[in-house]
Order: structure tokens, then sequence, then C-alpha cells
């Protein structure tokens, strides 16, 4: 049995003895969490940043924010659903309450998930870590610890959130976002530092945050797998968390190939009635053929054949976190809800895998992004590192003139210095990294058509 009474707390990182919640306040401590991250910068840049496709164009594909939006809604959902269940396991009207807040703390950790992300989608974290393992970024290896260095050629756009939300920036307060610690926790994916990733980009936070999580999982009460490496057993809501970003972004994918053209009318109908048997979904279907009876618009058709799809892995992701998340939570295994969906979803999921990967991703307008990332990315890196790293030379003072004040590192070390560049360039949207790549390199002067 879970232990709900210590894995929701409303304690804020930064503010944990100085934080009084405001009394008049119609929030709950969860629901501001939600506001503050809405109202942010980071969160803002995000429509400026790719998710997939290329930005902006004819037809307005998702971008990274309304992916986000999305997610929270997802997570929402599934976050009120487990609470329901969860809240009739107990009598204890305080507990009821807190488990009440679940689905705020979902929807939170989910508007944030990607706000660690660089520029150029998921091409952008491999250019990043590309840059340390066989660009000019090897020469700083023997610079640094073999920890500090897996942070960078790992690069893991997760464990940056982690960062973006919780690390005291310059002349910023401390804390970061001052987020509750359960909406942090809700945002680690994978629990663990980048020496237990095996080269992938699979870890939760930088040698930066090790304390800080440390901190923030044992007040929370996750348990410790090892301390050397440093290594937790997962946060059980980010279960809901991963689950939203799944469904939303592989079903999500499919409808935009669809506006796009990648993918036929009758392959995208085709790719989601897959997720609705004949005997066990009747009802729906009936409810789908008079749909279409009355509406005859493609795209619209597709819409409401997205929403009962997403409706559906949403009620049977909740019920499969809460048939098994007791057993999960004592097992050091991560299985994501996904991988234990039922038929047809299970087999429909899996055939959106693979026309994802064969006809969306491999879209030629998605490889040429991913390739300019590369360059762009890489080209940005080895300018601005350089420059941090020997700021006497004349070249230098002039770049390091274009870091704004709260990337300016203030230690002496390779891995702040280098970390506070990767800080600032992860943190650029597609479009600015572009103008500011193009100024650098003489291929765009200001002022000068």
């Amino acid at each position: 049995m879970l232990d709900w009474d210590k894995l929701i707390t409303d304690c804020r990182l930064g503010l944990e003895d100085r934080y009084f919640q405001n009394n008049e306040d119609i929030r709950s401590s969860f629901q501001r969490d939600y506001d503050r991250i809405i109202f942010s910068s980071p969160f803002r840049r995000l429509q400026d940043k790719t998710q997939v496709f290329p930005l902006p164009g004819s037809i307005f594909v998702h971008n990274r924010l309304t992916h986000s939006l999305e997610v929270a809604s997802v997570g929402r959902s599934l976050g009120n659903l487990v609470s329901v269940h969860a809240g009739n396991q107990t009598l204890d009207l305080s507990l009821q309450k807190k488990i009440g807040e679940i689905g705020s703390i979902v929807s939170a950790a989910c508007l944030a998930h990607d706000l660690g992300n660089p520029p150029f989608g998921h091409a952008g974290e491999s250019a990043i870590a590309d840059f340390f393992k066989r660009g000019n970024g090897k020469k700083y290896k023997e610079n640094l610890t073999e920890a500090q260095w897996c942070d960078f050629t790992c690069f893991e756009g997760n464990a940056n959130a982690f960062r973006v939300l919780s690390h005291q920036f310059s002349g910023k307060r401390d804390g970061g976002f001052a987020l509750i610690y359960s909406t942090l926790a809700s945002i680690v994916k994978y629990p663990f530092e980048s020496l237990l990733s095996g080269g992938k980009p699979k870890f939760g936070f930088f040698q930066s945050e090790k304390e800080l999580f440390q901190k923030i999982a044992t007040r929370l009460g996750m348990e410790q797998v090892s301390d050397n490496p440093l290594q937790f057993k997962r946060f059980p809501l980010v279960y809901l968390v991963e689950a939203a970003d799944d469904i939303c972004y592989q079903i999500m994918d499919v409808e935009d190939a669809h506006k796009l053209k990648i993918l036929t009318y009758s392959e995208t109908e085709e790719l989601f009635k897959a997720f609705f048997h004949p005997e066990t979904d009747a009802r729906t279907l009936k409810s789908i053929d008079d749909n279409f009876g009355k509406v005859s618009d493609h795209n619209e058709r597709i819409a409401y054949l997205r929403a009962l799809v997403i409706g559906k892995l949403t009620r049977e992701c909740a019920d499969i976190f809460n048939s098994t998340i007791d057993e999960v939570n004592c097992s050091n295994t991560v299985k994501p809800l996904f991988s234990s969906l039922p038929e047809p979803s299970r087999s429909a999921m899996a055939k959106i895998k693979t026309v994802s990967i064969g006809k969306i991703y491999s879209d030629r307008a998605v490889i040429e992004i991913e390739i300019a990332g590369y360059k762009i990315l890489g080209t940005l890196l080895d300018a601005f590192i350089t420059a941090v790293i020997e700021p006497e030379e004349f070249l230098s003072k002039k770049l390091l003139a274009l870091i704004p004040q709260q990337y300016l590192c203030l230690d002496d070390s390779y891995y702040t210095k280098i970390q506070s560049v990767v800080d600032f360039v992860s943190g650029m949207t597609d479009l600015f990294a572009l103008e500011l790549y193009r100024k650098i390199t003489g291929m765009e002067l200001p002022g000068i058509g």
C-alpha cells in the first residue's frame, strides 16, 4: 500500500522554513505549481521549439508548448481517476484531501516535463551529446570527472528539466521555481545519475543537482537502491506523467502526419479504429458510424477518432496503475504503464510505432530539421564554450557579452562553465538558435538584408 501521506507534501523547494500558505488564495499549493509553470518564460519559449515536424508552416502542427498543454490535460484525467480509486481505500478525511490533489500534481508535472528540451526536437538532445562524444567537445574530457563527462555525453532533456525547475541561476532565487517536492519528483522519469544510464540519454539529474534530488527523494520516502552511483526507486506519480506523454505524442503525431498528408485518410482511420474491438467496443464503434454519417470532413473525423483513442488509453492506463502500482513499486525494474496495455490497444499501439518509425519520423522534412539542428547546436556550443574557457581572447569577450546574466558562470570549474553554456543553448528557441548561428558565423549581419 502506497504511503500517500508521505508521498504528497506541499513542502516547497527553497522555501522549506519560510513558506506559508495564503489562506485567501482559492488555489491549493498543488494548483499553484501549475500556474507558476504556465506563466514562466521557459514555458512560453516552448511555442518555438520543434516537437517533431518543422514549424511554422501553412498547416499548424504541434510544437513543444501545445504538446505540453495536451499532456497536462491527459495527466489531470489520469491523476483524477487514480485519486478516486485511492481515496476510496481510506476513511481518513485529511488523507483523502491530499489524495484528491493527485490530478493537480500530475498535470503540473506534465506541463513542465519538456522544459529542459533543447531546440530542434529530440535531435537537439542528440546534437548536444554528440558534440562532446565526437565533436570539438571531446577535448574537455580530461578536465571532468567520469560522472560529469557522462552528464554531457548522455545529455538528457528530462534531467535538464529538473535543473531548469530547481537550480538557482545567477540573480535568481533559491529553489528555482520553488515548486513542491511532489511535483518535482513526478518529473524525474529515471531516478538515478548518468553513470547508470548505460551510455543512453536516460537519467534523472545532473551531478549539479544530485544532492538536491537526494534531499527531495528522502523527504518523500522514496526507497534508495544504491548510494554510489545514486539511484532511487521511481516516485509513483511518474508513471502517470510518462503515460500521459506516451499517449499524447504517439497519437498526436499520427494526426499531424495526416494533416501534412504523410499518411492518407484511410491509413489514419485504420490506425485509430484498430483500438476498438467489434465485441467489447460495439457501442463505441456504433457511435463512430453515427458520427461519420453526419460529418464528412476528413480532419474532423480523424480528430473525433483521436479523442476516442486518447480517452480509452487514459482509462486503461489508470486501471493498470491502480491494479499494479503496489507490485511495481516494490521492484527495481521500471515498467511503463504502456507495456501492460490490454488488447486490442497493445497491438494497435505496436502498429502505430511501426508506421511512425517507417513513415512519420523518416519524412524528409523531419530529417532535414534534425540535420540542421546538429550543425547549429554544435557550432553554438563550440563558440560559447571556448569563450567561457578562454574569456580573455578578443572574440571570447564579444561572445560572452551575448550570454544573458542568468547564465553567467561565477565558478572556475570546467564542469560549471561548460554547463552554463549548455543551459544557455538548450534554453534557446529554434528561431533564436538559427538567427544566432547565422550571426556568429557571418552568414547574416544586423541591419543588412
